[in-house]
């Protein structure tokens, strides 16, 4: 999977950043930043894959992402009209404003909650996406102050769900990103096929052992671990678009059905049979 990290380029000293109608439908783009991000669109119903989480949304959705979550863009594979508003928090107006003034106290709770990764629901996505539609019209300083105020109504919001049980703690260190790039890379366009640990310890120029070593450290898991999570998720995408459990199993590189089996319901505690059976209602 191709991991790309992307910062605020801007010349500008402003802590947010507006992308209105952002159109990436094309591009299966996997990326992490370290400013927090608000995304709604409407008019789609696609994949939500933020971290280690994966599900549909249906007609719209509002979502809080912690600082270096990775995720895939909200409007991957979206065919329909539909409206498309990202906003970039820079990680210093929470250093310097929301974790020092206590008049801040609701927004800086919501920030940390943000790393677990937050859907918002009900009136609060309504309402939230009607403002946040609005905002590429408006002056800096409406602009900014809007931005705050939803921020705050966001605090105090009771309609959401954390998409993750605990924070998501991204691992990659800034000097690594590139080899662990290479390796995102590689299963992207391998993993389908048979990998092997000698294959890829060799596109990073490491011999086998120093980089089982130095994927142990960099990412808490062993290789043939990720490389299953990575594969679970991809058959968790087909299973959503409507694969059967034993199409999404070989397009994904297992060679075994019931392998693939067992190693679905370790990573997501649950069949892949159940987990179609949860989301067969929601239209793809």
């Amino acid at each position: 999977m191709k991991v790309q990290l992307e910062t605020i380029a801007e010349k500008t000293n402003s802590p947010f950043r507006l992308l209105h109608s952002p159109r990436l439908s094309d591009l299966f783009y996997w990326h992490f930043h370290p400013e927090y991000e608000l995304v709604y669109i409407e008019g789609a119903s696609a994949t939500r894959h933020v971290g280690n989480h994966i599900s549909q949304y249906s007609e719209s959705d509002l979502v809080l992402i912690g600082s270096n979550i990775p995720h895939l863009n909200f409007d991957y594979g979206v065919a329909t009209e539909y409206t498309h508003e990202v906003l970039h928090i820079k990680t210093d107006i929470k250093k310097e404003v929301f974790d020092k003034y206590p008049e801040m106290g609701a927004i800086k709770k919501l920030l940390q909650m943000a790393q677990y990764g937050i859907a918002f629901h009900g009136d609060t996505k309504r309402c939230i996406g009607a403002l946040m539609k609005q905002w590429h019209q408006m002056d800096g300083f409406s602009f900014f102050t809007s931005v705050l105020d939803v921020l705050n109504s966001l605090s105090k919001s009771t309609e959401f769900e954390l998409l993750h049980t605990s924070p998501y703690i991204n691992r990659f260190k800034q000097r690594d990103q590139e080899r662990l790039r290479t390796i995102h890379t590689f299963l992207e366009n391998r993993y389908a096929t048979k990998v092997t640990i000698d294959e890829v310890a060799e596109k990073c120029n490491l011999g086998r052992e120093a980089f089982c070593r130095y994927f142990k450290k960099e990412t808490g898991s062993t290789f043939i671990t990720f490389l299953n999570q990575y594969r679970i998720s991809h058959a968790k995408r087909l299973l959503l678009a409507g694969k059967t459990v034993t199409e999404a199993c070989f397009a994904c590189g297992f060679e075994s059905l019931s392998y693939f089996n067992r190693t679905f319901k370790a990573v997501s505690e649950e069949t892949p049979s159940n987990f179609k059976k949860r989301h067969r209602s929601v239209k793809v």
